[in-house]
């Protein structure tokens, strides 16, 4: 009998899909939350725009700095972790053929095919280095990229995002005219990026794409709110 050959799908760019996700979250909803507020206290859109582009250009930076730092952290963090394993499995071998032996342990191999694994690791450092930090520490050796390219897509991201609430206003002749399409043009986006997310990240993309809206949409009523009662 012959079998279709399976082919597993998995996503492989959770890393990238979470930077997108970050700043294009961000940007959706902060900018919107700050035209919002400024159309509750002003009439004259100019004064919006300038204000949004400034929050944009800002956000933008601060994110994207955000994420380099993050980025560069878990690589100083993995670098410092790997010195550690290197050293322990020279000055400390037995305790971290233990720790191997453990592992095994813990998937039911029996103890005499847990000690030829052992045998084996320990012939060859650089692969005991690496099993220990995937499966005792549970580390995955970070892209020498990474910092550089989260603090760049976590930045368009928040700006591609801050742009569609701030669009509206630019051609709108009154402020409570551009806040009226920029609520409807961002309250979809924010519905269509919460499902997107959703396809990518869990396996509710409707309870993603609701709950998306509905976090944006209690940010700029506040901000709305507060404007109107002390603007």
């Amino acid at each position: 009998m012959i079998h279709p050959e399976h082919i597993e799908k998995h996503f492989t760019a959770s890393e990238m899909v979470r930077d997108i996700v970050i700043g294009m979250a961000d940007g959706l909803t902060v900018p919107f939350a700050l035209a919002a507020g400024l159309s509750g206290a002003v009439e004259a859109t100019q004064i919006i725009i300038t204000a949004g582009l400034a929050e944009v250009a800002a956000g933008s930076i601060a994110m994207g700095l955000g994420g380099y730092l993050a980025a560069k952290t878990d690589a100083e963090h993995y670098a410092s972790e790997k010195y550690r394993e290197e050293r322990e499995v020279v000055e400390l071998p037995e305790v971290e053929a233990a720790e191997v032996a453990e592992v095994f342990r813990g998937y039911g191999l029996p103890d005499d095919q847990i000690e030829k694994i052992v045998d084996s690791l320990r012939k060859d450092p650089v692969k005991w280095v690496d099993f220990m930090m995937k499966f005792e520490l549970g580390l995955e050796a970070p892209d020498p990229k990474r910092a550089r390219t989260s603090a760049f897509t976590i930045a368009v991201s928040y700006i591609v995002g801050g742009m569609v609430p701030l669009t509206p206003y630019f051609f709108a002749a009154t402020a409570r005219q551009g806040l009226m399409i920029s609520a409807a043009v961002t309250l979809l986006a924010l519905l269509v990026f919460g499902y997107i997310k959703g396809r990518y990240t869990t396996s509710h993309p409707f309870r993603s794409a609701w709950q998306t809206v509905v976090v944006g949409g209690l940010a700029a009523t506040a901000a709305f709110t507060i404007a109107k009662l002390f603007g």
